[in-house]
């Protein structure tokens, strides 16, 4: 079958229309020396031989199907139960996009509005949108969800420095040409307290991440006076929370938070090498007309039956470019499909039960951890399943020598706190058994 719509007769027209008499006329302008440069290509191989070769260079990757690991950070390595790859692979969903005749993307809406409706359950919101592309974006697109819904007379926005830094990083990228002033993230000693004697008049949104990015979990009474402080000087309060966690803590909507956002990769995706992933957006119902992405909603047809729709659809591709929430134009619908199927086999309980299992297994972890010689847990706060861990070597040094023995470790957290040189934050999943976590130890304490 080819792929080149255009017979002979096609070209020569066009040719003709711009006054060429052949293709090679097009490239004239080239110099002649140029025009067929000698590739430096190594010999034909075969399919056999390549396909041999990338395997081996396949091996180099140290990919969790082969390490131990315990590493978080963002990532996480949970459990996919089978059934979601088995759905997401069917045919009408594979190619999973953006439904622009809706009503004959019956399928495809009817799973966004379930994950859409699961979202909600687990976030404590009323309204989930169907969704967008990481966590760090749906986190910039809070940000000017809020400096929207002030009008843009709102000029602040507060962010925590232990929201994740590169959701950080993303928040002053999209926002560069909108003369916002972002505060608060300059400094880790600004705390929940010290963020809301932050708070003015001139605040368009505060945002915090709990657990944040050091794993720390803050009460929701603390939270909830945030939430209050803020909502007084007339701002959003804005709450990034990892999905898996809200199985066990009390979901955002509970203590205050007008929008939730997240990175919804712990919910029936695979770590992918960094992605794709899918951020999760849910506000309160008051502010969906200024909520980016799409709603995918459940109605009836002439006939009474039921079925799907889109009942809102902000994106500067539906509507005219001056009136869109967004100027991000797709999403990984396939990535929220995923999600929404992990949810639904899970259950309640289920989601209850994998949260349990990430916490008990870290504390487990944590307390061995901390009974070794030259190591020390940061206890200075509750925390899910990641927590700090101050090293007696080299961060890299230390990640090295575990790599030998077959386990991906923590995170530096020196990287991006240069006040926690030689601390790393170490993650522990439902995937680390028991048995996992004393090979960690062994190999922690010959390190030391």
């Amino acid at each position: 079958m080819t792929y080149v719509p255009h017979s002979d007769a096609d070209r020569k027209a066009m040719l003709a229309d711009i006054g060429a008499k052949t293709v090679g006329e097009l490239f004239q302008v080239v110099p002649e020396e140029v025009r067929y440069p000698l590739l430096n290509l190594p010999r034909a191989m075969s399919e056999v031989e390549i396909l041999r070769e990338l395997q081996a260079m396949s091996e180099r990757n140290a990919d969790v199907a082969h390490n131990l690991c315990f590493l978080g950070a963002g990532a996480y390595n949970h459990y996919v139960p089978s059934v979601v790859d088995h759905i997401v692979s069917r045919s009408e969903f594979f190619t999973a996009y953006t439904p622009y005749q809706p009503e004959l993307s019956q399928g495809t809406l009817q799973a966004l509005f379930e994950y859409q409706s699961m979202m909600c359950a687990l976030t404590g919101m009323e309204v989930v949108n169907a969704s967008h592309y990481d966590g760090a974006t749906a986190a910039a697109e809070a940000v000017i969800m809020a400096v929207s819904v002030g009008r843009g007379k709102r000029h602040k926005v507060i962010v925590s420095p232990f929201l994740h830094p590169e959701y950080r990083e993303t928040i002053r990228t999209y926002t560069q040409g909108m003369e916002l002033d972002i505060a608060g993230d300059e400094s880790a000693a600004n705390t929940l307290d010290v963020l809301t004697g932050m708070l003015d008049k001139q605040t368009a949104c505060v945002i915090v991440q709990n657990p944040d990015f050091l794993g720390r979990m803050a009460s929701p009474a603390v939270l909830s006076n945030l939430a209050e402080a803020a909502h007084a000087a007339g701002a959003l309060f804005v709450v990034s929370a990892n999905p898996v966690s809200l199985g066990l803590l009390v979901p955002p909507g509970e203590y205050g938070a007008d929008i939730v956002v997240g990175e919804g990769q712990p919910l029936g995706n695979e770590l992918n090498y960094g992605g794709p992933y899918l951020g999760y957006f849910a506000c309160r119902e008051e502010y969906v007309r200024k909520m980016a992405g799409r709603l995918a909603g459940e109605t009836v047809d002439v006939h009474g039956k039921r079925g799907f729709v889109l009942t809102l659809s902000t994106r500067e591709q539906h509507i005219r470019r001056e009136k869109a929430t967004s100027n991000i134009c797709t999403n990984q619908a396939l990535c929220a499909l995923a999600a929404g199927v992990h949810l639904a086999a899970l259950g309640k309980c289920g989601v209850r039960q994998i949260a349990e299992l990430n916490y008990h297994r870290a504390h487990y972890a944590a307390e061995r951890i901390d009974a070794l010689s030259g190591y020390s847990v940061d206890r200075s706060a509750p925390f899910f399943n990641e927590f700090i861990v101050s090293i007696p070597i080299a961060p890299a040094k230390l990640n090295e020598r575990l790599l030998e023995q077959g386990i991906v470790g923590g995170y530096d957290l020196g990287k991006d706190y240069p006040d926690r040189a030689g601390q790393m934050l170490f993650c522990v999943t439902e995937l680390n058994s028991r048995r996992d976590i004393d090979c960690l130890i062994d190999a922690l304490a010959e390190v030391a």
